[in-house]
């Protein structure tokens, strides 16, 4: 048997039971002729009342299998780079350059001479 839980109290298989019974009473209430229609509406009423019900039971209550469990926890693999090594190299000797150096000859005048400076 088909049992749903609603809201906790009122279950699917309490829902049909009313179902068939609303359409026992209105199929006993008015029995159906030839010549007056009204049964035949009354039952097709029940009829459609009952289909609505159980379709609804069969939609909401099919056996949906369980989620998956989550994915087992992996710790990711971490790069870990190590720092390249710093290398620092004493220097040889002292670093020399020329410049161009300004050398008075007198009052007013100067010449520029190539002059050798090591640092």
């Amino acid at each position: 048997m088909l049992r749903v839980s609603f809201s906790g109290s009122f279950t699917m298989t309490r829902a049909g039971a009313a179902a068939l019974a609303t359409t026992l009473v209105l199929g006993a209430v008015a029995p159906a002729t030839a010549r007056d229609q009204t049964g035949a509406i009354v039952g097709g009423l029940a009829a459609g009342v009952v289909g609505g019900v159980v379709g609804s039971a069969l939609i909401n209550g099919a056996n949906n299998p369980p989620p998956p469990p989550p994915p087992e926890y992996r710790p990711r693999r971490v790069l870990v780079e190590e720092p390249e090594p710093v290398v620092i190299r004493e220097r040889r000797g002292p670093i020399c350059h020329y410049e161009r150096r300004k050398e008075w000859l007198g009052d007013g005048e100067f010449t520029y001479r190539r002059v050798e400076v090591c640092e």
